[in-house]
């Protein structure tokens, strides 16, 4: 489904980016929730807090900073590799393969990569679980992009040099609409991957609002509750 506004179609493009977390796979999905325990265990660790407290900076730093450990780097000189391995320790096998994901970006015409803030470790046990090994010719992560998260422009930037990729002929799918302002920006054409209607998130209730908006704003060319679908209906007519 998409939005009503007249938005940047698809016929121009040649580089297909995707974000990674609660947009490959569904939102309803508990690997965002192991990671957000995981976060939160380890900033209350490290900063010696309670629980509570490390919620509360956990999801203060991820709204200022584009992630909390980016927040936490800048407030409290944490240094960030134990913190990466920490975070990303968790259990694939609850997502499940997605042929059908995988067969419609097939179809797409041109390069496919991915743009995440977390690492290229996670991504890849990602892309294995969905079985979607071979449709991406590289994954950009956040130690690519020297610990600066998206939305930060120059992480875009960063990403668009070491690939080679032409705003201009790129589409990028994003489950955040903040994270698709910059690229909307750059000339990019945009799509914001929602939950399907009827269905909560996974962790629902410790997600803010900020991450559930923006369907509606402008630099949102259109949006989805059905990834595969949609990528069919676009790849159908770029035949």
């Amino acid at each position: 489904m998409t939005d009503e506004k007249q938005p940047r179609g698809f016929s121009h493009v040649e580089t297909w980016v995707f974000d990674l977390d609660n947009t490959l796979y569904p939102h309803n999905v508990a690997i965002w929730q192991q990671v957000n325990d995981l976060i939160r265990g380890y900033i209350a660790k490290y900063l010696n807090v309670p629980p509570d407290e490390a919620t509360r900076i956990q999801k203060d730093y991820y709204l200022r900073y584009g992630t909390s450990m980016r927040g936490m780097m800048a407030e409290h000189n944490m240094p960030h590799e134990d913190y990466l391995e920490a975070v990303h320790a968790i259990d694939h096998s609850v997502i499940a393969p997605n042929p059908a994901l995988g067969a419609a970006i097939k179809k797409l015409p041109g390069r496919k990569l991915i743009l995440t803030n977390g690492t290229r470790k996670h991504a890849d046990a990602v892309v294995a679980r969905l079985e979607l090994r071979g449709h991406f010719e590289d994954t950009f992560d956040i130690v690519a992009a020297d610990l600066e998260p998206k939305p930060a422009r120059e992480t875009y930037e960063k990403f668009l040099k070491l690939h080679n990729v032409v705003p201009e002929r790129a589409a990028m799918f994003e489950d955040l609409a903040r994270n698709l302002e910059v690229p909307h920006a750059m000339g990019m054409t945009t799509v914001l991957v929602v939950p399907p209607a009827g269905v909560e998130p996974f962790g629902e209730s410790q997600r803010q609002s900020w991450e559930n908006a923006g369907r509606d704003a402008p630099h949102v060319d259109h949006f989805t509750d059905d990834l595969a679908g949609f990528i069919e209906s676009v790849a159908a007519k770029a035949r």
